[in-house]
């Protein structure tokens, strides 16, 4: 793990390599320093020499203005350092999410992601940077001021010797305890993020039912959650600073102790008394740092395996050696195709059994079914967001998986079920079916997709600003605006899942036949719960608990299938009664 997450310091190199160059410096600053002092002490005061006392004095500033200086590059470093090696991990994430199908999406969930990229990034930011400056501070600092207290007085430095293995003791009980409690709360952090997501999200529909109280509640508890795991944790890391103060003050009382007594003794100077104490809070200090370092590492260990799980996840989805890389045309063949969303094979876990269509290329077709009857789940499957469990669907006369995933994907224009308008201006958005589309090919598309009469009565029309997930124009404009940019993609094939549920029957109608008479050559698949919709369709398909219960014209389900008969009368006879 630690070799794959150093293997994102990549351009930072040169900042990570001159931290620790520049705290080793700063640190064999302020070692001299205490020595200087005593020197001052002892044999500048001692003998009344003013001289001594200006020569040490300024060689003492210098070393304090040079610690300084170096103490400030480490840190610019260092900040730089950690910056940058975040900004790659979250980078290196980002682009591993880009490739996951919604198999992998499914797997970690989306609030969990935005967890990862955020709060466990922060974390493992945090511990790098405390990594390369204070880990390298801490055991150097304490190795130099060791060395200069044996070089002063051999007996003193005994009391370090104790000390620091038992709190070296402590630190290995803090991380065995701690550590599992840190990996609940960064789950819970998971929950309590989706919780939010949802409300904000959703905002407009808890106003609506007034269930800002339920809401409230579903927060607390999960809230409560994070911070039960979260005391439990810091109870055991807390234990540290006591420890770390209990012993800090016992070896200055000894030091003190002994030392008076050794100075009485005429075995020691006050001035190096003086520096033996300044030595042991440089070393005491040192180990006080460590300890942070290692809680913090402790925090970000949890973080950084959460990290490498979404680097080191492989797409459910990959392309096969040499894949195809063009598609011909938008026929489409569906054999024998079962599909299931969980890993399970058994034939009741499957969402579609047993599917055999045959589209050809240029065909209008209409899906029609009861909600859960996987009408969704059907389409996914041609620009291959999923694979199939059992069969094949060949596009173009070609299996999918034999395709590299983007140029089928490219063929293939999607207007999914739940409509996403992102934050920016209508021709940014549409711009997403094609990137250097001009001005008048964006109002062709609009204009087939019925929205750009909508759009020329904006101030700024197609300049106008929507917010994030287009809440700023309504649920029709928004669905018009996406089915132009799937037809601004001029794809081979284009599908449209419950698309025009929010627009009324006029203007679905001419969208229909902006269809059949601009892009008669694109195989169009519509999935509608309105009859009206897919009346005219070369072929209609009913399904019914993922199975086709029914393959044929409007004219022919009417004499063949119940289930089509039944909604068409219901759907007709509901609009004679309302005329």
């Amino acid at each position: 793990m630690i070799k794959k997450l150093a293997s994102f310091i990549k351009e930072y190199k040169k900042y990570t390599i001159l931290t620790p160059i520049f705290v080793v410096l700063e640190v064999i600053m302020e070692v001299v320093i205490p020595l200087l002092m005593a020197k001052i002490i002892d044999v500048g005061i001692q003998n009344n020499d003013v001289k001594y006392i200006l020569e040490i004095g300024a060689l003492l500033i210098v070393s304090a203005i040079m610690s300084l200086a170096f103490g400030m590059l480490s840190g610019r470093f260092a900040a730089k350092a950690s910056a940058g090696y975040s900004k790659n991990l979250r980078k290196a994430m980002f682009h591993k999410i880009q490739d996951y199908s919604f198999e992998n999406i499914d797997k970690f969930s989306t609030s969990s992601l935005v967890t990862r990229m955020t709060t466990d990034v922060t974390n493992v930011q945090m511990a790098f940077q405390m990594i390369i400056r204070i880990l390298v501070r801490g055991p150097i600092m304490m190795i130099f001021a060791l060395l200069m207290v044996l070089s002063i007085n051999a007996k003193l430095s005994l009391i370090f010797f104790v000390a620091i293995p038992l709190l070296g003791a402590v630190l290995i009980f803090i991380a065995l305890k701690a550590h599992p409690n840190f990996e609940r709360v960064f789950k819970k952090y998971d929950k309590l993020n989706r919780v939010v997501q949802e409300n904000l999200s959703a905002i407009r529909v808890v106003k609506a039912y007034v269930r800002e109280d339920y809401e409230d509640e579903k927060f607390k508890e999960v809230n409560n959650e994070v911070y039960t795991n979260f005391k439990k944790a810091e109870k055991i890391v807390t234990f540290n600073g006591p420890a770390m103060q209990l012993t800090i003050y016992t070896c200055i009382l000894l030091i003190s102790w002994i030392g008076s007594q050794l100075i009485v003794g005429g075995q020691m100077q006050t001035g190096q008394l003086s520096s033996i104490i300044t030595y042991a809070w440089q070393i005491l200090s040192s180990l006080m740092m460590l300890s942070m370092v290692f809680v913090m590492v402790i925090m970000a260990q949890s973080s950084a395996e959460r990290i490498i799980e979404v680097i080191e996840e492989e797409p459910a989805l990959k392309n096969k050696e040499n894949p195809v890389k063009e598609v011909n045309n938008g026929s489409i063949k569906f054999e024998n195709v079962s599909f299931a969303y969980s890993d399970e094979k058994e034939e009741d876990k499957f969402a579609l059994e047993n599917i055999n269509i045959d589209i050809k290329e240029g065909e209008t077709i209409g899906i029609i079914g009861g909600t859960g009857s996987s009408k969704s789940s059907l389409v996914q499957l041609i620009p291959r967001l999923y694979d199939v469990t059992k069969g094949s669907i060949k596009v173009g006369g070609i299996d999918v998986r034999d395709y590299d995933i983007h140029a089928l994907r490219d063929a293939v224009a999607m207007v999914l079920q739940k409509n996403v308008l992102f934050s920016g201006t209508i021709a940014e958005n549409l711009r997403w079916g094609k990137k250097d589309a001009d001005e008048e090919e964006l109002q062709e598309a609009c204009k087939l997709a019925q929205a750009d009469g909508f759009i020329q009565e904006f101030p700024s029309k197609y300049d106008t600003v929507l917010d994030q997930g287009g809440t700023n124009v309504s649920g029709g404009q928004k669905q018009r605006i996406c089915i132009a940019r799937a037809i601004l993609k001029k794809p081979k094939i284009l599908i449209l899942d419950d698309s025009t549920s929010a627009v009324d029957t006029k203007t679905d109608a001419l969208i229909r036949k902006a269809f059949r008479e601009e892009i008669p050559n694109t195989t169009k698949i519509i999935i509608a719960q309105r009859v009206s919709s897919i009346e005219d369709a070369d072929k209609i398909i009913v399904l019914n608990e993922g199975k086709i219960d029914g393959i044929g014209t409007s004219e022919e389900l009417l004499k063949t299938n119940e289930i089509y008969r039944e909604v068409y009368e219901s759907q007709t006879k509901g609009g004679d009664d309302n005329e």
